[in-house]
């Protein structure tokens, strides 16, 4: 269902180049929700040596939550074919499938940090609160005809809709506690295609929390001037790091995990380090891994 399903025009060329680099392939579509993480713990137990991914961030998502926890961890290349993909964008991943082969192809893998919640392993975010609902609410049929403008068609009907959400969160050696319209929990530096966090490190065994103050008729100004910008200190804004976190809140909102819903309620998230064996453009090594 990720992006605009064209991705199985270049599976043959994939698997062309795949054997130049003296694998074996099996190709493996996905025929429902939660089908990718038992496929990938199928390769898990058949100690399959890697594992090419294509699909949207949740799809890398359902893969991850396969791989987490199991003794045997195969490497993981992927080419981008949703529409946001930011996990793809963070470690500078075209959606360009030659480019994203010639990748491939250099093999820079490193290990990567993931985060364990309570609804599940995630990758790059876990946000409650206004607009996160945006990637999955949309249709797929919008998604395969306007793309990425779809979720804007979305967010507009959201803009007069802003969530006061009660919350305390407790995390290492602090805790916030107030009404919130938008709490994100951050492993990445790009969450729905905006820069959200400048210079993140994704091996060093933390996560940033960034929560927004509700504060009447200034919350869709204070979003955009810290989507567009990033600007460490700003005011209603709250950025802390930290390798665990409790969150708790009764809101109704459901929770968003690497751009697919979960459910509602409290949220405890701790980071599992470099649990993620993954192929990444060589560009972003240095930039965003640091201790490897």
């Amino acid at each position: 269902m990720s992006g605009k399903k064209k991705f199985k025009n270049h599976i043959q060329k994939v698997q062309d180049t795949l054997k130049t680099m003296g694998y074996t392939t099996a190709v493996k579509p996905t025929k429902r929700a939660g089908h990718a993480t038992a496929l990938v713990k199928e390769a898990c137990y058949e100690k399959i040596e890697m594992i090419l991914i294509s699909g949207g961030d949740g799809t890398v998502n359902e893969c991850v939550n396969g791989l987490a926890g199991q003794r045997f961890r195969p490497k993981v290349a992927y080419i981008p074919s949703g529409t946001a993909c930011d996990i793809a964008n963070t470690l500078g991943i075209p959606k360009n499938v030659d480019k994203a082969l010639e990748i491939i192809k250099k093999d820079h893998h490193v290990d990567m940090d993931i985060v364990k919640g309570s609804h599940g392993y995630f990758v790059y975010v876990t946000a409650i609160g206004n607009y996160v609902d945006i990637s999955y609410v949309t249709q797929s049929k919008l998604k395969r005809i306007f793309g990425y403008a779809a979720y804007i068609f979305t967010g507009i009907k959201e803009f007069f809709t802003i969530p006061m959400i009660k919350t305390e969160i407790d995390y290492d050696g602090g805790k916030l506690k107030g009404y919130f319209s938008l709490i994100m929990v951050i492993n990445s530096r790009r969450v729905a295609s905006f820069n959200i966090v400048k210079k993140p490190v994704l091996d060093d065994g933390k996560i940033d929390i960034v929560v927004y103050r509700y504060i009447p008729l200034l919350n869709n100004l204070i979003y955009l001037v810290s989507f567009l910008f990033s600007p460490k200190k700003m005011v209603g804004v709250k950025r802390v790091q930290t390798s665990r976190a409790k969150l708790y809140t009764e809101h109704h909102h459901k929770w968003n995990i690497d751009g697919e819903a979960a459910n509602s309620g409290n949220q405890e998230v701790m980071v599992v380090p470099k649990h993620l064996k993954i192929i990444i453009n060589e560009k972003k090594a240095g930039e965003y891994f640091k201790h490897q």
